[in-house]
């Protein structure tokens, strides 16, 4: 029998219009605490994105879900971060924001490997 453990994933979405509260999903933030695991998936669907606000800032989008990726890496990438452990970094991640990439609720589930599993949720939540 397979070993399955707790982890926690968050959307990450795309609201280009903070006022308006329109969003797409364009990521997925998931941690294992049990294998210290911490990475970001991300896919931006630039129709979807244009659908909601043609004048949307593109790059900047993409630069900042770049930004969350690198921060799970940890390491040079992370800037500040790069000392803490995966655990912190995910709390920072899906801490609420008021930004055009922000974090949806957190949820659980358990899974054999957590690498799959984030592969998994962005193909079924994102892509």
């Amino acid at each position: 029998m397979t070993t399955r453990d707790v982890f926690e994933y968050a959307l990450l979405r795309v609201v280009p219009r903070v006022e308006r509260g329109e969003q797409i999903n364009a990521g997925v933030v998931v941690y294992c605490r049990a294998k210290s695991y911490v990475r970001a998936l991300t896919h931006l669907d630039e129709a979807r994105l244009r659908a909601l606000d043609p004048e949307a800032d593109v790059t900047g989008v993409r630069a900042s879900l770049a930004a969350v990726e690198n921060h799970c890496r940890g390491g040079g990438a992370a800037g500040q971060a790069a000392d803490d452990d995966a655990g912190r970094r995910f709390r920072w991640l899906v801490a609420p924001r008021s930004t055009v990439v922000q974090p949806g609720p957190v949820h659980t589930g358990l899974t054999a490997d957590p690498g799959a599993e984030a592969e998994r949720l962005l193909d079924l939540l994102v892509r």
